[in-house]
């Protein structure tokens, strides 16, 4: 029980060692994450109306066509977005939800 404590200890302070080396990469990282959610929650509102391309969704979200396709992409990848048709050259994409209903 004793060397279960003392591995316990080791550990805690092994893991705020390397927090405290790492504090600038773990805020760069927390940083992005937060503008990587953004994004989304900006895209996210702007398909509420209903299924888009990616130069529709551009558009009503003001984001540039490129950012948006790498996030529907990525969305699409983990199945929060979903490939509803064509439009001409387009594919349009609705959130998950929507598709369901």
């Amino acid at each position: 029980m004793t060397q279960d404590k003392e591995a316990a200890r080791a550990r805690t302070a092994m893991l705020k060692k390397l927090r405290e080396e790492h504090k600038d990469t773990i805020e760069h990282t927390r940083v992005l994450l937060k503008k990587q959610q953004e994004i989304r929650r900006i895209i996210s509102q702007a398909m509420k109306d209903g299924a888009g391309t990616v130069p529709e969704i551009a558009g009503a979200s003001g984001l540039p066509a490129h950012e948006v396709l790498w996030h529907v992409t990525a969305m699409k990848k983990y199945d929060l977005v979903t490939e509803t048709g064509r439009d001409g050259d387009y594919y349009r994409y609705a959130l998950v939800e929507e598709a369901s209903q």
